[in-house]
């Protein structure tokens, strides 16, 4: 799973779905456009739920490995990125549960390698607004990571990949409404939590 280099025009005009059906058929190098296309956002969204870099690429890794390994079973019933985000959020699941005990002692605080220590550094804010904006954002994670795992991942998921309700409940594996009530529980925690957290 390294650097792959990849055709523009290939990589623009073919489907998610086409790539991973042509997986199946044999053609392993469609593979490399899928991992190009979607390994940033899964790293992403596993660092979110863990919490730890480290652990976040190693998960990724397992997950398109289980996603290469399933291409036999694949079928185009529902979009790429739902079944994508449903073996993620299944990984990441089992390892917050195997990992419990640890998970509680571990920082709330951990920076994302690109995202939000990019925002900090950007040189035209002062000094004393990046001290701000950094307690912010740890205030934020805090509270995001403080949710019931399954309320993790749908805010997660809704807020940050922009997931809509049908590809979450695939992805977790429940009903639509069942998403909408995780999120209003989730998003009214937060807001409690966040009260007079100047965002």
């Amino acid at each position: 799973m390294g650097d792959v280099h990849v055709d523009a025009a290939v990589y623009n005009l073919t489907t998610d779905t086409d790539l991973m059906l042509a997986v199946k058929a044999g053609e392993e190098p469609c593979f490399d456009l899928l991992l190009v296309r979607h390994r940033g956002p899964i790293v992403h969204f596993i660092f979110r739920m863990v919490q730890n870099s480290d652990i976040a690429e190693e998960l990724a890794q397992e997950v398109f490995l289980r996603v290469y390994q399933s291409r036999g079973r694949y079928t185009a019933d529902a979009k790429f990125t739902t079944w994508l985000y449903r073996i993620a959020t299944n990984r990441a699941l089992n390892w917050l549960r195997d990992n419990r005990r640890h998970n509680e002692t571990e920082r709330l605080d951990a920076v994302s390698p690109e995202g939000i220590r990019r925002q900090i550094a950007d040189p035209s804010i002062s000094a004393e607004n990046r001290a701000m904006r950094e307690e912010i954002l740890r205030g934020i994670r805090g509270a995001v990571m403080q949710l019931p795992d399954r309320q993790r991942a749908a805010v997660l998921m809704h807020k940050y990949d922009e997931l809509d309700y049908h590809q979450i409940a695939e992805a977790l594996e429940c009903s639509p409404q069942a998403v909408k009530s995780l999120l209003f529980r989730a998003y009214t925690a937060l807001r409690l939590t966040l009260e007079g957290v100047a965002v």
